[in-house]
């Protein structure tokens, strides 16, 4: 095997025509003769370079609004063959099948047609055939072909021609084939997961995903294990799609950090209102919503102020200065928002370790989507936790109805139990959380962690008593028994909002009626492990 192998034939043919005048011109002053098809060919002559057509090598013309035009031998010939095997270059002799040194092609755009919303047909029109097949060939053939299916490898490609008189490395080739491969199977994929979703398939056979390397990261959740940040090609507002405006690159437990928070802050519209919350190892530490930003943010911070320390934050509207100056009395991690105002960021930019985030918009709670996580041997695969409770769909147990106010209260703790780590219990007041117990075994501490939370910051606040005193609260999921409800009765809780659906339930609500309490069911749970 030839190790550097001289480029003097290449195909280009490419969806995203970004750099590429200026690429091929470069491949043609090294004296390359250049191959191409439909629009790549005419944009390349309109720049003025010499272009074969494919149809004129093939003796076929491009057929079916475009669906054949390379799948033919002289072309998989030229990308197959075994340049040192006598065998093959006899074959191509004989079929008059010239050499590709050098295959540039970026597939149609299906991904992008699917993102946008387009009709069923366009999304199958927008399916590449030729354009895998191709890849696929030459990235087998990386013993002497080169393949480039991103145009960031452009540079590269003519940055190792400079290096080796131009001619690329064998493991220049290898590396440019491991991204092939590594596209074609993020591509088909892409079709996969569409086409499941367009047949309203739920649990196909086979499932795939795939990822597009965003950044390296210095380690993952602990200093000895490796880790790299990948996205997935969606446009969901988030962590993935967000500026970042100052501060270092995001470690992994800050990227999976402020995943949460922006995720749990954007269950609350702006348009009812400011909301902020404050996240710590992935559970909230505090959540509120307010008159103002910063009325919000100082609400949330004032539910525990100690687990702050150091945590993300995220707002639901822009960040504003005020709301930033007040952000800055404590060290945190990071902010995100969809969006900040000049004097905020001016404010920020004196906190060279705080990393600010602006998204544009907020992810849409409700919409559909897929979670998954490895376990040893696989993975597991679930919808996106979009459910919702209204007003309308909640039943009174209890003698005593809720109040307006605990109304409204329990529907907020509800909300924010669910981006609570199992077992999770919510205190609210006011519509913002006094206490949250989260992440324990059993329901009936989580309750107790959360009172003695609160008992914490009413200490530290100088109040009289806890907040938890005439608060209402949230269970993720049914008390079993009665001895959880009879543990925020002690904290001074007056309502409830469960799931149902224990074998207790008449015991549970049996306690409700004796304590004073007003309970509601949902009959919808919210684990979150």
């Amino acid at each position: 095997m030839t190790d550097r192998i001289p480029l003097k034939r290449a195909l280009i043919s490419v969806s995203d025509k970004t750099g590429l005048i200026d690429f091929a011109r470069a491949l043609s002053a090294r004296g390359v003769e250049i191959l191409s098809t439909g629009g790549t060919a005419k944009a390349l002559r309109e720049a003025g370079l010499s272009v074969v057509d494919v149809a004129d090598v093939t003796g076929f013309p491009e057929m079916m609004d475009g669906r054949v035009k390379t799948l033919h031998p002289v072309v998989h010939g030229g990308l197959l063959a075994l340049r040192d095997n006598e065998e093959h270059m006899a074959a191509a002799r004989s079929h008059r099948i010239g050499m590709i040194d050098l295959l540039v092609v970026n597939l149609y755009p299906f991904e992008a047609t699917v993102a946008k919303g387009a009709a069923h047909d366009d999304c199958i029109e927008n399916i590449d055939i030729g354009g895998p097949a191709m890849i696929r060939a030459a990235a087998k053939n990386h013993a002497f072909v080169t393949v480039v299916v991103d145009v960031e490898d452009y540079a590269a490609v003519l940055a190792e021609l400079d290096a080796n008189d131009d001619r690329t490395s064998l493991a220049f080739r290898q590396r440019q084939a491991q991204i092939a491969y590594a596209r074609t199977a993020a591509y088909d994929a892409a079709v996969s997961t569409w086409m499941a979703g367009a047949i309203g398939e739920e649990t196909p056979r086979r499932r795939s995903f795939s990822g597009q390397l965003a950044q390296s990261l210095r380690y993952g959740e602990n200093p000895h294990q490796s880790a790299a940040f990948y996205k997935d090609g969606s446009d969901r507002p988030g962590v993935a799609t967000a500026r970042q405006w100052q501060g270092k690159e995001l470690s992994y437990n800050n990227i999976n950090d402020t995943d949460a928070a922006f995720e749990l802050v954007a269950e609350f519209d702006p348009t009812q209102g400011p909301a902020v919350a404050i996240i710590k190892h992935a559970n909230p530490c505090g959540v509120a919503r307010g008159d103002s930003a910063v009325d919000a943010y100082r609400r949330a911070f004032d539910c525990d102020r100690t687990s702050a320390f150091g945590g993300i934050i995220a707002l639901n509207t822009t960040l504003d200065a005020e709301t930033a100056q007040a952000i800055t009395e404590i060290f945190t991690e990071v902010v995100i928002a969809p969006d900040a105002s000049d004097e905020a960021k001016e404010i920020f930019a004196a906190k060279k370790n705080l990393r600010l985030l602006t998204t544009g918009g907020l992810p849409d709670p409700a919409a559909p989507g897929l979670a998954f996580r490895q376990v040893a041997g696989g993975f597991l695969v679930q919808g996106r936790d979009n459910g919702r409770i209204l007003p309308a769909d909640l039943k009174v147990v209890t003698k005593r109805q809720p109040t307006d106010q605990e109304l409204a209260d329990l529907l907020f703790a509800w909300t924010v139990a669910k981006h609570v780590k199992s077992n999770a219990i919510v205190y609210a007041r006011d519509l913002a959380t006094v206490g949250i117990g989260a992440g324990q075994m059993s329901r009936v501490d989580s309750t107790r962690i959360g009172k003695r939370k609160s008992e914490d910051m009413a200490e530290a606040l100088g109040l009289a008593q806890a907040l938890t005193i005439g608060s209402s609260v949230a269970s993720d999921a049914f008390f079993p028994f009665a001895d959880g409800v009879e543990a925020l009765a002690a904290a001074g809780a007056r309502a409830v909002i469960q799931p149902g659906g224990s074998m207790r339930d008449a015991e549970v609500i049996e306690a409700a009626d004796r304590l004073g309490l007003a309970m509601v069911f949902t009959g919808q749970r919210h684990f979150r492990h």
